[in-house]
């Protein structure tokens, strides 16, 4: 009869064990810089949707001038922007309370660059509305286009000739008109 062999598990270990301490980590008497293997971690990058840009509106909440950015395809002219700011605010804009003076306090036809100024066409009111809202209507035609790279003042035109619009302070003028004209007016988002 054959005794069982002892001895053999422990030899396999061993032998392993030998092994593995020959493929570590050399021993250095001194700490040395570790370099990442395909050099330094490279920025994170933030990802946009193509063409989309930001644009900036003034809409209204109460009695108070509002700034919202939009994502667009295009950012347009300025007669493209003022026909988005005339669409009114999106659905999300009217669930965060945010309304429009626009249409109803005037009427606003179109508008063009000229000179780095922004010229808006205004038609002559029908009708009186009734509305006291007049100062934030043309706040926000003039906040929102203001905000443009590209202009340098809004002003205003009633069949082809200077219209006083009213500012924050209540005082009129024909001159082009910036957002400062309107700050006593704008809040905080």
């Amino acid at each position: 009869m054959r005794r069982p062999r002892t001895g053999g598990g422990t030899r396999a270990v061993l032998l392993a064990v030998l092994l593995l301490a020959g493929c570590g980590v050399p021993v250095d008497e001194q700490p040395r810089a570790v370099e990442p293997p395909f050099g330094p971690p490279a920025a994170p990058t933030v990802s946009t949707p193509a063409g989309r840009v930001a644009q900036e509106f003034c809409l209204v909440r109460g009695d108070r001038l509002v700034r919202v950015v939009r994502q667009v395809d295009d950012p347009g002219g300025v007669d493209v922007q003022l026909r988005r700011l005339l669409a009114g605010p999106t659905a999300a804009e009217r669930h965060a309370g945010l309304g429009t003076a626009l249409p109803g306090a005037l009427s606003a036809t179109g508008a063009r660059l000229v000179d780095g100024r922004a010229e808006v066409d205004v038609a002559p009111s029908e009708v009186d509305s009734g509305r006291s809202d007049e100062v934030l209507a043309y706040g926000q035609i003039v906040c929102t286009l203001d905000g443009r790279s590209d202009v340098a003042g809004v002003s205003f035109l009633l069949r082809g000739r200077p219209l006083g619009v009213p500012r924050a302070d209540g005082s009129l003028s024909s001159g082009p008109l910036t957002a400062a004209d309107y700050t006593a007016l704008t809040s905080p988002n």
